[in-house]
């Protein structure tokens, strides 16, 4: 008799603890398609549905915070959408500072945020020089080094609602990643340096040559606001059993976006690195007054790891060519345990304007090793004949075409 209540109450208590796990995963189910915020929003005119982002963001002046809390946008739509909108709105606001300045000159106490006084000319050339290296973070003027498609997409602004509206069209000649000789793509959107925050299309199923036509609203993005932003859309191949395959993707800068009027693009997808060594970004300057040559090495991104934890510790070498013999040596200070390494250093070289055409500067991105011998992680060859690449020998080019001009370019690191 024991036994039989013994076994009855261990079924009893089997029986709550699967009800509760039962609970807590449909639980956590719920917030992992509420953390996705897919908005359906009802389109007669379009094939698809289209996703709203509201990214309610605050701009005021630090030294005179409003004492009443923002009011939200006010749109004009049906009452089913009125309803549905007053679920989202301020669901998710976005507070992510600002890498970079805008090349619209706005009134100072918009975009005061220093508690302090400054001068002008100073805030100005800082907001030039961010200006230019948030563009040149991502912008990549080289060729594809093979075709991987391309995507159609359209962009407008709303000026009354501070709204950026974004439509992806469609993408064409995508690669076939499956065994069937298609794919099933969608393109996932984003607006850079924010990564968390992504949204994504529907899946065409088997096609090389998806037609989405839906459509991203950004919302509370003033337009100087966007001139920091930039555009990331990357196009996946879905496999349901095994991790997305990356098609494609392309970068663009919205401060090169005249939003005076609705704007469509083609753009040709930009396949993944396959060698995996990172990208180095650095600037060329060149003085014939003086006759000094200055590199600066910035930043590298995405470095290959080199050590068992998944890192490495990079550090970058420069040798001073003229013809095949080296001149002239430096170094950078070694970052541990980093696949983004900051160097923020300049080297200046004197090199007389009438060879300025022969040398050249191979730069070498290192892994450094206590042990063992240091590794090379990547390297790019600056030349205005012989580069490393087409990419190399052209910002060679700009900066002799250009003088006292600092010329900024991002480089992929080439393997050994």
């Amino acid at each position: 008799m024991a036994s039989l209540i013994l076994i009855a109450c261990l079924a009893i208590l089997g029986l709550i603890i699967a009800i509760a796990l039962f609970l807590a995963g449909g639980y956590l189910w719920w917030r992992h398609k509420r953390s996705q915020l897919q908005f359906i929003e009802p389109n007669e005119d379009e094939e698809s549905s289209s996703y709203s982002l509201r990214a309610t963001q605050d701009i005021v002046d630090s030294n005179n915070p409003p004492s009443k809390p923002p009011i939200p946008i006010v749109q004009t739509t049906t009452p089913l959408q009125n309803n549905i909108n007053r679920k989202l709105n301020g669901f998710l606001n976005l507070r992510t500072p600002l890498i970079g300045g805008s090349s619209i000159t706005t009134p100072a106490k918009a975009l005061n945020t220093s508690t302090g006084p400054a001068t002008n000319d100073g805030t100005s050339k800082d907001s030039a020089n961010k200006s230019i290296s948030m563009t040149d973070m991502y912008l990549d003027s080289t060729d594809p080094s093979e075709n991987v498609g391309q995507i159609h997409f359209s962009l407008e602004y709303d000026f009354q609602n501070t709204t950026l509206i974004l439509k992806v069209l469609q993408g064409k000649e995508l690669p076939a990643k499956d065994l069937s000789g298609t794919s099933d793509p969608y393109a996932r959107v984003t607006l850079l340096p924010d990564k968390k925050h992504r949204l994504e299309t529907k899946i065409k199923r088997r096609t090389l040559n998806p037609r989405w036509n839906e459509t991203f609203y950004f919302e509370g993005f003033p337009i100087q606001k966007l001139q920091s932003r930039v555009l990331h859309l990357h196009v996946f191949d879905y496999d349901r059993f095994s991790r997305d395959d990356s098609i494609g993707e392309v970068f663009l800068p919205l401060c090169q976006v005249d939003f005076a009027g609705k704007q469509s693009f083609w753009k040709a997808l930009k396949p993944p690195a396959k060698d995996k060594c990172g990208e180095l970004l650095s600037s060329l300057c060149y003085h014939p007054s003086n006759s000094i040559l200055t590199l600066t090495l910035i930043k590298a991104r995405n470095l290959k790891a080199k050590d068992i934890n998944g890192k490495s510790d990079p550090y970058v070498k420069v040798w001073l060519q003229f013809g095949d013999k080296r001149v002239e040596k430096r170094k950078t200070p070694i970052f541990t345990c980093t696949l983004n390494p900051v160097f923020n250093e300049s080297f200046s070289f004197n090199v007389p304007w009438e060879k300025i055409r022969e040398c050249s500067l191979d730069v070498m991105v290192m892994d450094f090793d206590n042990i063992g011998r240091n590794e090379l992680i990547g390297r790019i060859l600056l030349a205005g004949k012989n580069g490393s690449g087409a990419s190399e020998t052209k910002h060679w080019q700009d900066m002799i075409s250009k003088p006292k001009q600092t010329i900024v370019q991002w480089h992929r690191l080439k393997p050994e």
